[in-house]
């Protein structure tokens, strides 16, 4: 299993929280590319929805990443 950027930022609007059978469900509704369906397929199913894309990909960049503060502009 393997994510990009790229693919990760389109579970964005997931409806988290998620199963596995949602975050499935919602790629395969969503025409997600297969790449993403088959890492969907690869994750454990402990029954316990994710929370968030971080629990699926721990390396996903959040807003604390970068540099930019929106307080600024």
């Amino acid at each position: 299993m393997y994510w990009t950027l790229e693919m990760a930022s389109k579970l964005e609007d997931a409806p988290w929280p998620a199963t596995k059978a949602e975050l499935i469900d919602y790629a395969t509704r969503s025409g997600l590319p297969v790449e993403i369906l088959e890492n969907l397929e690869e994750l454990e199913d402990e029954g316990v929805p994710f929370e968030t894309i971080e629990e699926i990909w721990p390396d996903y960049p959040t807003k604390d990443d970068f540099f930019f503060h929106e307080d600024e502009y």
